[in-house]
């Protein structure tokens, strides 16, 4: 052997004994010390990549959304009905005192300033002698076996005016149906011969009607009524009225009215005359308490 090839076979010799030993990694784990890399997630063959980072990105942006609590909503709505009942609430204070105040400050029985008596009148202090007068009111009688409901209303022009009411009688006894519920309408003229600040009479004339099932009865109708000043804000009142024909009627009423401002409370008696043709079932003469509001301006 020649010795450029002796060198060269103890040159690899040497190099191989001075060779760190190589580490076996088959199926072994790797150091602990060794940094772990993140591991892709596997995917079916043929699956794009873009796919799987859309899914990843999808799940990262839910899990970061952030979760809107009722508790705002519940706080915001519980505002706003707190704010809208205040606001009902002073409309309603305020429409209330308003009415208060105007049914107090109105009327036509306020009396003279006693501080000025040589003062004139005011037009409200002229109690039943005002140039014009309003009034409306309902009336209620429980009368023997049924209940009657009186509407009125009118008007004074000094010494003539207007009177227009209208009645409903209806049966409560055992079998009452309404056919046996009878209404009756006036409409009268009123003229005023005595008109003083504590005292109205007027005469009254027109028709009076009756509605019948199947049935209208029109007739004339004559009355008379009265309104005198008892005690301060107290009067006495008292009406009559009667159809002669084509059917009888009669009534006639008398009681008390409290005048507070423009409202008036109203009680007294009522006695009511129909003839048998016309009278509902099971009611003849009938004399009963009456009870009722009104206003008077």
């Amino acid at each position: 052997m020649s010795f450029p090839k002796v060198v060269l076979g103890g040159g690899l010799l040497a190099g191989l004994l001075a060779a760190p030993p190589a580490e076996a990694r088959f199926g072994k784990r790797s150091d602990s010390n060794e940094t772990s890399k993140p591991v892709h997630k596997a995917s079916a063959i043929g699956a794009d990549d873009d796919d799987s980072n859309k899914e990843d990105e999808n799940r990262n942006r839910s899990s970061k959304t952030t979760t809107v609590s009722s508790t705002d909503d519940c706080c915001s709505a519980s505002a706003s009905d707190d704010a809208a009942a205040i606001i009902l609430g002073a409309v309603f204070e305020l429409l209330f005192r308003g009415m208060g105040e105007a049914i107090a400050s109105t009327g036509t029985h306020h009396g003279h300033d006693i501080d000025a008596p040589d003062a004139p009148p005011e037009r409200n202090s002229l109690r039943h002698a005002v140039p014009f007068s309003f009034r409306a009111g309902v009336l209620a009688s429980p009368v023997e076996g049924g209940m009657g409901v009186d509407f009125d209303v009118g008007w004074d022009l000094r010494q003539f005016g207007v009177d227009l009411r209208l009645s409903r009688l209806m049966g409560t006894g055992a079998g009452a149906s309404s056919r046996d519920a009878r209404t009756m309408g006036e409409m009268h003229v009123t003229y005023s011969p005595l008109v003083r600040e504590d005292l109205r009479m007027r005469a009254e004339a027109g028709v009076s009607t009756v509605d019948l099932p199947g049935r209208v009865y029109v007739g004339p109708s004559l009355g008379m009524s009265v309104e005198a000043c008892v005690l301060g804000p107290l009067d006495v009142e008292a009406r009559f009225q009667v159809t002669p024909f084509p059917y009888r009627q009669m009534d006639v009423r008398a009681g008390l009215a409290l005048h507070l401002g423009s409202l008036m409370l109203r009680g007294g008696a009522r006695s009511l005359y129909l003839d048998s043709e016309v009278r509902p079932v099971g009611q003849d003469r009938s004399f009963a308490p009456e009870f009722g509001m009104g206003f008077t301006f």
